[in-house]
């Protein structure tokens, strides 16, 4: 078949099993074991980032936070495999993604809260702001990738989505539009088997997520999205295939969102308990775990210390998020463009004088 070399491979790629045993693999290497254990810190920190965030949702210092336990492999991965140079675009579920990218916890935390939309600055970091919107975030890395080719860059772009995100027309445009002028980006689809409620088998008749590329002309691959040493693996290679000039790949994770949506869902409406309980034996944490343990790489001392650093970020998160911010009226209309207009300065004039007036009213009141 002349483009067989498109189809992923019929199942996904794995490293490391379930129980921690390696899985030799004709193409993709395991990655060495200051590498895993570098992710292996990633996944704990993360683990206790997601968990700390549901944390604060109930006690109302955050508005909503969209969990991505069970799916921290991905995120770790998709952080990891990235270059200094390279950009990464992600979602509203990929708060830890962006915190493993440098952003500080509280800074990532700031859409979630309801302050800004994004509470970083993406420049320095190299991570653009989390998209709410279903896939709109994926034609912005293509843009953003197609510039850095017109411009002679040795960029590559990792664009993150959810498995309901193919089932918008930005998935295709985007897509379609990186293969045609074989844009250097990568998109990673985390196959978390739900777009809030509806099913994947709702989403798609497709044999797998990743068949979809070949219909653009780009390749596309499946891997275990429980299994970090894989989505290194495959990452690593399809972003190494972009920067090269060879155009973008479609890759598919398959892993599982643990817990519900957000913190305003209710996930039993739709799925049963001993579906998401299956999956707990292959929770990405114990996986790796086991393996590096069993390599006697990971010793109770390292653990430990992992532990501890985790800890000291969730601190750090509380402290942050329990300080009320200071809000700034003048705020509506300082960043809405460069150059503030007339009307607009008219605008908040009139605002600053009702709050001036509803300040002496109080103030009488007294």
């Amino acid at each position: 078949m002349e483009h067989a070399h498109l189809l992923p491979r019929d199942t996904a790629v794995q490293l490391i099993d379930a129980e921690g045993r390696v899985v030799d693999d004709p193409h993709f290497p395991l990655p060495d074991t200051d590498t895993l254990l570098a992710a292996y810190r990633g996944l704990v920190e993360g683990r206790r980032i997601n968990d700390q965030a549901s944390a604060l949702v109930r006690q109302g210092r955050l508005a909503v936070y969209p969990s991505s336990h069970g799916q921290e492999a991905c995120q770790i991965g998709a952080a990891l495999a990235l270059d200094a140079g390279d950009w990464l675009f992600p979602t509203y579920r990929d708060s830890v993604a962006v915190i493993a990218g440098g952003v500080a916890p509280a800074e990532a935390m700031v859409l979630l809260k309801g302050d800004w939309h994004s509470g970083y600055d993406v420049r320095a970091h190299h991570v653009a702001p989390q998209a709410t919107p279903l896939a709109t975030q994926l034609l912005h890395a293509v843009g953003f990738a197609y510039a850095a080719k017109k411009r002679g860059e040795q960029t590559a772009v990792l664009a993150l989505c959810g498995d309901g995100a193919t089932s918008e027309g930005d998935f295709h445009e985007a897509l379609n539009f990186a293969a045609v002028f074989r844009v250097p980006v990568v998109f990673l689809v985390q196959n978390n088997e739900f777009a809030i409620s509806v099913p994947l088998s709702r989403q798609t008749a497709a044999p797998s997520l990743a068949h979809k590329a070949i219909g653009y002309g780009m390749p596309g691959q499946r891997v275990d999205g429980n299994d970090v040493a894989a989505v290194l693996a495959v990452l690593g290679d399809a972003i190494a295939h972009a920067r090269s000039g060879g155009g973008p790949t479609l890759i598919e994770a398959h892993t599982y969102r643990m817990q519900a949506h957000t913190n305003a869902d209710d996930d039993t409406r739709y799925r049963e308990r001993a579906e998401v309980q299956a999956w707990v034996e292959r929770d990405p944490l114990t996986r790796l775990r086991a393996h590096l343990t069993s390599a006697g790489a990971l010793t109770a001392d390292r653990e430990a210390e992992y532990a501890a650093e985790a800890e000291k970020t969730a601190a750090a998160m509380r402290e942050a998020l329990n300080v009320d911010a200071e809000i700034d009226p003048e705020d509506l209309f300082r960043f809405v463009t460069e150059t503030r207009s007339p009307q607009r300065e008219e605008q908040w004039q009139m605002l600053r004088d009702e709050i001036a007036r509803n300040h002496a009213a109080a103030g009488g009141a007294r």
